[in-house]
């Protein structure tokens, strides 16, 4: 059995001419070239085979009986399947007419009789590269249509969302920040027309408070790519202040890099959450901390002893009230921050020492859970308020404690760099790292789990004893430092939490 390579012929040729001599020679002349070679002596054999099976490239000959080689060719080019085939004619007729009508019949060449070899190979090989860059060319012209129709559909579909949707939305430049489009619904909460905002810049639209969430959004989106629910105060035409949550997002509209500023008005259940703080502060914690106390009391067996499931039944009430005081206090912890009512107050701190602080706060915690904690630190002063990263730091070795098995390790450690989210920096930051091999956070939970009541497993919040704002309580005091507070994460391989502080 032969195990030589099958070769690929150069191309297809189809030879028409009356003269078996002449077919005879190009054949060969051509198949020892490595070309595949049809050869044909009648007009209309030629033109069924070239219908049936197009070849690249056609040598015709002229003075043929029933039907010539002009006929031949007006045949051919009058069929959508065969008109684009390039025909070199070969004739004895030498006559300037003669060759004149083979180019009006739609010719792209003429030999004379008796031809020589080589220039028959060279003009066929000529001919056949411009075939070759001319069907290149039509499949690019194919694409680039394809892609032009897609770009076109795609931004269609994109104006009629961006004018449809009931969120106000703009687009403003990244370097200049002006803006270059607003939808209806823009318009409508600001108050403004579209010529008063379209061309001005986001100084000129925006209050200062929305002017600086609206910067340090912008620095956030490039390098996390998009932002979420990051919440300002908007001021309107009329003066009138809406509570918004702003989401961006950094796109490029024809060649300029822009923001696209996605809005959620949310003044409405801004003063319902302040009606329900108001609530939870005056009507809750009062009865609340009244039934821990009574709890307590009847736990302690001062009032009599109870059986072995009304133990259980009242350990079960006493969690359960923990955990609702707990989630009071969160509640209040988190708005009080947002609203401005707790400040930050930064001073001169060592890290090494704060970072021991929290470990000795949270070892009795992981000595009943079997988890053993270390700490990896270099002494590094920065200005930041001890107090709430204290908060923070025991809220991140909490959650690593809870998800760790018995038996294994929590890192807390510090380093100095320049990286953020593995982006080089012109800013030096003091980077945190709270480190365990528990069970992971799936890649879609990585950013939602720093929102509020956001936890990978809504069992969490019972097994656990988890409120679903620990996280975010971290965010806000990270951001009120002018850091940044991200996780990565294996599924099954544990989950590293990151603060970059910046070192002023």
């Amino acid at each position: 059995m032969s195990t030589e390579p099958v070769k690929i012929p150069k191309a297809d040729i189809l030879v028409i001419d009356d003269t078996p001599e002449n077919l005879a020679l190009l054949s060969q002349m051509l198949t020892e070239r490595g070309y595949k070679v049809r050869s044909v002596t009648k007009g209309s054999t030629a033109l069924r085979g070239a219908k049936a099976a197009p070849p690249d490239l056609i040598l015709l000959d002229i003075k043929m009986p029933e039907m010539n080689g002009y006929e031949v060719c007006q045949h051919l080019k009058a069929d959508e399947r065969t008109r684009n085939i390039p025909v070199i004619f070969i004739s004895a007729l030498g006559d300037v007419f003669d060759k004149v009508k083979a180019f009006q019949m739609g010719g792209v060449d003429y030999i004379t009789k008796p031809f020589q070899v080589e220039e028959v190979l060279a003009r066929l090989d000529t001919h056949l590269t411009i075939r070759n860059l001319q069907l290149k060319l039509q499949a690019q012209n194919t694409q680039l249509q394809q892609e032009i129709a897609k770009k076109t559909a795609a931004e269609a579909k994109f104006a009629k969302a961006f004018r449809a949707c009931p969120n106000p939305i703009a687009i403003a430049t990244v370097e200049s920040g002006r803006f270059v489009e607003v939808n209806n619904s823009f318009l409508q909460m600001s108050g403004y027309l579209q010529s008063e905002v379209i061309g001005q810049t986001i100084e000129q639209i925006y209050s200062q408070s929305a002017l600086e969430v609206y910067t340090q959004t912008l620095e956030k989106s490039q390098f996390q790519g998009f932002v979420r629910n990051q919440e300002l105060q908007f001021r309107t035409k009329s003066g009138q202040i809406k509570i918004v949550l702003l989401s961006m997002e950094l796109i490029e509209l024809e060649g300029t890099q822009c923001t696209l500023q996605i809005m959620n008005d949310i003044t409405e259940r801004k003063r319902l959450e302040n009606e329900f703080i108001s609530l939870v502060s005056h009507e809750l914690r009062t009865p609340m901390a009244s039934t821990i106390g009574a709890l307590d009391l009847l736990n302690s067996g001062q009032l009599g002893t109870f059986s072995d499931r009304g133990k259980q039944i009242l350990e079960v009430a006493i969690r359960n009230t923990e955990r609702l005081i707990r989630l009071v206090n969160d509640i209040l912890d988190l708005e009080r921050m947002k609203s401005g009512k707790i400040t930050i107050q930064p001073v001169k701190c060592d890290i090494k020492t704060l970072l021991r602080q929290a470990i000795e706060t949270m070892q009795p915690m992981a000595e009943k859970a079997e988890v053993e904690l270390r700490l990896e630190s270099s002494n590094i002063t920065i200005n930041l308020d001890p107090d709430r990263i204290l908060q923070t730091l025991t809220n991140l070795l909490s959650n690593s404690i809870k998800f760790s098995q018995p038996g294994s390790t929590v890192w807390l450690k510090t380093t100095v760099t320049n990286s953020l989210q593995h982006r080089l920096t012109d800013t030096n930051y003091c980077q945190i790292q709270v480190q365990d091999t528990g069970r992971g956070i799936p890649k879609d939970k990585l950013e939602t789990i720093f929102e509020r009541f956001q936890q990978v497993d809504a069992s969490d919040s019972r097994s656990k004893g988890g409120t679903g704002l620990g996280l975010a309580i971290c965010r806000h005091i990270i951001e009120r430092h002018d850091g940044y507070i991200w996780v990565e994460s294996m599924l099954g391989k544990g989950s590293t939490f990151y603060i970059n502080l910046p070192i002023t």
